[in-house]
């Protein structure tokens, strides 16, 4: 008896695919019924590979080997999965196995991993496609009844190999050509690059550079204050012949002439006015669907989730609680066929939405309507809207993602939302003051979202004035205020430029034009952003991502080697429409991949031509000289170099650039800071001075002296001391970075009493080591943290007279709450699918980690462990390697001492310049 092989991309889908189909029974690792044998990856089984003659065993970080252009790809094993896909090679060759059926993720990545499996195992039997839009029972019996032929997605696989081909062709050579160019002078600098990650840097860059060329301008804008019959209003002057202008900063209203802005106060004050007024009914229409990235920006606007997040927790509620539709969608429409099934939906959301629901049904607002039912605005998948299955055992932020879609999914039926807007223009002969109301008079869509009470969205209220009626002005006010710099970056925003390549998006006819031509697509924009800041080029600051100095001097290379492709987010945007074009017949994959072997040619070949040194820049000629030998100093890519003799020094420092002013102040003065901004080789943030050494050598300077310097005699004649040593009763002064005994300076040292200004991110303040020194011990300090965890904490610093050391001394810690029970085996996640042990969620003393076996994975701290499905365990797990969590040991714990600590953040900081000292 004939059957098919069905293989989706992970178990959890295969068993979802048993359940809605019936009359499986489980095997190892795969599912069989009379019909079908059903197993699944575990996301990608195989990679691309260069040929083994391409493949470089030994300097490939140099030109010698480059470009690297194979006439084709090989495809290599995962290692860690090898074995299933040994098993799928295996059922699939099977005599009664007649045919395949792709139940991958449908889309571009699912397409990819069934061809890669399929090619590798070299099977060559009929292929179908289950094409799925809900993870639903019946959406996955339905979806087996319309099984499509595989060749009507031939474009989409066409379209997902040339991607991922490309993308390995551009960042291999660019990665190897640029991290060999920037290791000419010695080291190894490793400079990754990406065909989609750099143009996404790049937007993120030329932002900060706009918000550091930034120079604020006064302005000056004035309100005033009218008396009529029924009360009183504002208005705000504005200039009657304003037209818009290449100045950005310029407005009707700004001035920017305080003079200007007097002579309008002086003339209006205490002037009569006349009215003149306009008012219009004005509608609101309710935002569309949620595609997955304008999801993505409204749950980090409004929740701060991260866009992994939200696709996590997409995805979750996707799969695992079947209550959304598939998240990796760019559609913002349905299909209009849809419009009869959407009673079924609203009849099956739960109670609370019931009251909106039933509105809905009774108003008959389901009706046919292009902007929300529109085949042409639909591609592979539709817009992300609830599937109608009562959601059961969500968390709390699976809970606030699934609340958002379906408000906005509510929202899209209801009727606009109706506004009467007033326009008051009050004239006091040529001058102009502007008044503007809205009155919210139907609410609409607004209701969804509980804003249909009076006064919700309005504009402040506006007293009326009769026709004719003659106002006075009784005060005039002049408000000075500055122009700001653009803002940084956060996730929202960032999705929204790397949506429309650069430009923003949130106008829905420039989203149209801008169609196809984004950087990355909605599966892939989280990943690439994740990936920036894992490699560094980003960091977060609260909400805010801010490219890193390696992140600047990456960009100003490639500027400087004029490759544009790698620069320019609209570029990036136009491949990514060559491959929309590729998916829907309109492009052959061979053109595609012959541009990209085009351009990583003349990529690599610009690499090789140049010299550090020649990179074109916007560089700075220094006014200091040259330390050794009076000479001028340039700065270039990236040292500040003497024209006339040898003398240079780095422009990075342990991660953070010196700049101009600041390199400027250390030739004059032999010493600058202390500086913020850099970090140690483990990524932990520290403050120093940077110094001078006796080589004219920039060096770090943690307030320890110079060799020579400890013998000469120290002036404490201009210093207060802080109270009596506890070690030898002498006094305690502030010198330089650290608190010191007088005894423990100069050249004849009889104590060594010292302890430090900051201490481990802490600072601590005189007025502290004076407590300390007078009562045993400071008050409770709460800004130190973690140079192992980087986790903050609360101490008292204090004396320890046994071991003659300042040590920390911790508050006492309330009982932990079921103190005394014994501890819990956590969550449990699912089976892991090697050997089917459970995979536990639990709690742990630096934070939650997921545990299968012996194998311990702590979560990332930027995902709460609320929504943590058991996929991203897996990928936790796998990428821990298998190494089996370290055993525990009981010992007598000694007293941390501030010294210590300080010593290993010391020791993890790098040198500061060509020939810097090391820190002691």
């Amino acid at each position: 008896m004939s059957k098919k092989l069905i293989i989706a991309e992970k178990p959890s889908v295969a068993a979802d695919i048993a359940r809605a189909l019936g009359g499986f029974a489980r095997h190892d690792d795969y599912f069989e019924s009379n019909d079908f044998v059903l197993s699944s990856a575990i996301g990608h089984l195989v990679e691309i590979a260069a040929p083994e003659e391409y493949e470089v065993k030994r300097g490939k970080w140099s030109f010698t080997h480059l470009p690297v252009i194979p006439p084709h790809f090989d495809l290599a094993p995962i290692e860690k999965t090898e074995a299933r896909l040994k098993l799928l090679a295996r059922l699939a060759k099977r005599k009664e196995v007649d045919g395949l059926i792709n139940a991958c993720d449908a889309g571009r990545e699912g397409e990819l991993i069934f061809s890669y499996i399929v090619q590798h195992s070299g099977i060559k039997k009929p292929v179908e496609r289950l094409w799925l839009q809900s993870m639903t029972k019946q959406a996955i019996q339905a979806g087996f009844q319309k099984l499509r032929p595989a060749a009507e997605l031939h474009g989409l696989r066409d379209a997902a190999m040339c991607r991922s081909e490309s993308d390995w062709l551009v960042g291999i050579n660019g990665t190897r050509a640029m991290t060999a160019f920037n290791s000419k002078n010695g080291g190894f600098h490793l400079t990754t690059v990406g065909r989609v990650q750099t143009p996404t840097l790049a937007l993120l860059v030329e932002r900060e550079e706009k918000i550091r060329r930034f120079v604020s301008r006064d302005y000056w804008e004035i309100e005033a204050e009218f008396a009529c019959a029924a009360g009183r209003y504002t208005g705000r002057w504005f200039n009657k012949a304003h037209k818009k202008s290449d100045d950005e900063d310029a407005s009707a209203t700004r001035l920017w002439d305080a003079t200007q802005a007097q002579a309008i106060h002086d003339r209006c004050l205490n002037q009569p006015g006349v009215v003149s007024e306009d008012t219009k009914p004005s509608t609101r229409m309710s935002p569309l669907l949620f595609d997955l990235t304008s999801l993505q920006r409204e749950a980090n606007s409004r929740f701060g989730f991260s866009a992994k997040t939200t696709l996590g927790l997409a995805q979750a509620l996707y799969e695992k609680h079947k209550v959304l539709t598939y998240p990796r969608t760019d559609a913002r429409a349905l299909p209009e066929d849809y419009v009869s099934q959407i009673g079924t939906i609203l009849a099956g959301l739960p109670v609370e939405y019931a009251p909106l629901a039933n509105q809905i049904t009774k108003s008959g607002w389901v009706r046919p309507n292009k902007r929300i039912f529109d085949n042409s605005k639909i591609s592979d998948h539709f817009a992300i809207i609830p599937t109608g299955t009562p959601p059961k055992g969500l968390s709390e932020i699976e809970h606030k993602l699934y609340d958002l879609v379906t408000r906005r999914f509510l929202a899209i039926f209801y009727p606009p939302a109706e506004y009467l807007v007033t326009s008051r223009i009050t004239h006091i002969q040529d001058d102009a003051f502007k008044t503007e109301g809205k009155v919210l008079v139907q609410p609409g869509w607004l209701t969804v979202y509980g804003k249909g009470s009076e006064g919700d969205e309005d504009g402040p209220p506006l007293v009326p004035v009769a026709p004719g009626e003659a106002v006075d002005n009784v005060a005039v006010t002049i408000k000075a205020n500055q122009t700001r710099p653009p803002a940084r970056y956060n996730e929202a925003t960032l999705l929204s430029a790397m949506e429309g390549a650069g430009k923003m998006v949130d106008d829905e006819d420039l989203r149209a034009i801008m169609a196809g031509r984004g950087i990355g697509t909605p599966a892939t924009r989280a990943a690439i952003i994740e990936g920036l800041l894992s490699e560094r080029y980003l960091y977060r600051e609260g909400r805010e991502l801010i490219p890193t100095t390696k992140a600047f001097q990456l960009l100003i290379a490639l500027r400087g080697l004029k490759i544009d492709e790698l620069c320019s987010p609209e570029l990036t945007g136009e491949w990514e429409l060559q491959l929309k074009k590729m998916e829907q017949g309109q492009l052959a994959r061979s053109t595609f991949m012959r541009d990209i072997a085009t351009m990583t040619e003349r990529m690599v070949g610009q690499i090789k031509a140049h010299q550090d040194d020649d990179i074109i820049g916007d560089f700075a000629t220094l006014t200091a000289p040259c330390p050794k030998c009076g000479g001028t100093i340039k700065e270039n890519y990236k040292k500040y170099a003497c024209s006339c003799c040898d003398w240079g020094a780095w422009k990075i420092v342990a991660g953070r650039q010196i700049e101009v002013a600041e390199m400027e102040t250390l030739l004059t003065t032999g010493r600058v800071g202390p500086l913020t901004g850099f970090r140690s080789k483990m990524g932990r943030p520290f403050d120093a001075e940077i110094r001078l050494n006796n080589d004219k050598q920039p060096e770090f300077d943690f307030g320890e002296p110079q060799p020579g310097e400890e013998d000469e005699p120290v002036d404490l004649t201009s210093l207060t001391a802080l109270g009596s040593c506890p070690k030898c009763a002498s006094r305690v002064y502030p010198i330089g970075t650290l608190y010191a005994c007088e005894r423990s300076l100069g050249p004849e040292k009889a104590c060594d009493f010292r302890s430090g200004q900051t201490i481990l991110q802490q600072i601590i303040e005189p007025e502290q080591m004076q407590k300390l020194l007078e009562s045993g011990k400071t008050e409770l300090l709460t800004g130190f943290v973690s140079a192992r965890t980087r986790r903050p904490f609360e101490a008292f610093l204090a004396w320890d007279p046994k071991q003659g050391k300042v040590v920390f001394e911790f508050p006492p810690r309330d009982p932990k709450r079921g103190a005394g029970k014994a501890a819990t085996g956590g969550i449990t996640l699912g089976e892991h699918p090697a050997d089917g042990k459970p995979v536990l969620l639990k709690p742990g003393r630096f934070g939650p980690y997921v545990q299968h076996g012996k194998i311990n994975a702590s979560l990332p701290k930027d995902r709460p462990q609320d929504g943590f499905s058991l996929e991203e365990a897996l990928a936790l797990l796998e990428a821990k390697g298998g190494k089996p969590a370290a055993k525990k040991t009981t010992a007598k714990a000694a007293p941390i001492t501030p010294a210590k600590a300080a010593s290993a953040t010391k020791k993890a900081a790098p040198k500061a310049a060509s020939k810097p000292r090391q820190p002691s």
